[in-house]
């Protein structure tokens, strides 16, 4: 997927007029990065602009509405990003909206760096208008392959932490025969104690058998039994 964002921006660059430069901004929430682009021209003028929070693409993500600057040089709005613009030889630009997820605060914007003056006319305008869709889906989809992973990511992890967990709570009803409730209860109490995260109790105990978070009651330092009724020996209870 990011072979094609790829493709579709260096067709943009080929295409549209002004010798231009292209890039693909992506918003999540708010927060930007450029997921493509076709040189250091595009690369420069969209972290300029997400080092202050504003300017022509941010606005189109933002608003949802095609930003065009005629000429960099006499452009009024957004005068602190404007004299970088011109300094790094960019004197028109085009910024295309992409919705991607609204719910999800997904956005999108295909940004056309051109070097010349007044490089988009009303036909240039319209082409870009028609390419935005195609990179609209691969952005989309991108953003989808994105979430999936990170969800199968966090699955992971949870499902590695139960696992540890379960280890953990094994040692214990094993040590001191309690039961399973009872001995996720002792290291919920000892990650409290300890403020600690309960997996990381759970694997100190597995790879040392110290539960952390508990003061010792064993003559070697450990968490031990304790002396129940008559001298017997009874489980460390939660």
């Amino acid at each position: 997927m990011d072979s094609l964002l790829q493709t579709v921006a260096e067709l943009t660059k080929a295409v549209m007029p002004g010798d231009p430069e292209a890039s693909v901004s992506f918003l999540v929430r708010d927060r930007p990065t450029t997921l493509v682009s076709t040189g250091r021209l595009a690369d420069d003028l969209d972290e300029r602009q997400y080092e202050r929070d504003h300017g022509p693409c941010l606005h189109a993500a933002r608003t949802g509405h095609m930003i065009l600057i005629t000429d960099t040089r006499t452009e009024t709005r957004w005068r602190d990003y404007l004299p970088r613009a011109v300094e790094r030889g960019c004197l028109s630009s085009l910024s295309v909206p992409l919705p991607i997820d609204q719910e999800d605060r997904v956005t999108a914007t295909l940004n056309i760096y051109a070097r010349q003056a007044d490089a988009f006319d009303e036909d240039s305008r319209a082409l870009a208008s028609r390419i935005a869709p195609y990179v609209a889906v691969a952005a989309g989809n991108l953003h989808l392959y994105q979430r999936a992973r990170d969800k199968a990511d966090n699955l992971q992890m949870a499902l590695d932490s139960r696992a540890v967990i379960e280890q953990g709570k094994g040692v214990l009803i094993e040590r001191y025969k309690l039961t399973p409730d009872q001995a996720f209860q002792l290291l919920a109490r000892a990650s409290m104690n300890g403020n600690r995260k309960l997996r990381d109790v759970a694997d100190h105990l597995i790879r040392t058998g110290e539960l952390l978070g508990t003061a010792p009651h064993g003559d070697d330092g450990r968490l031990g039994p304790r002396r129940g009724h008559r001298g017997r020996e009874a489980p460390e209870h939660p």
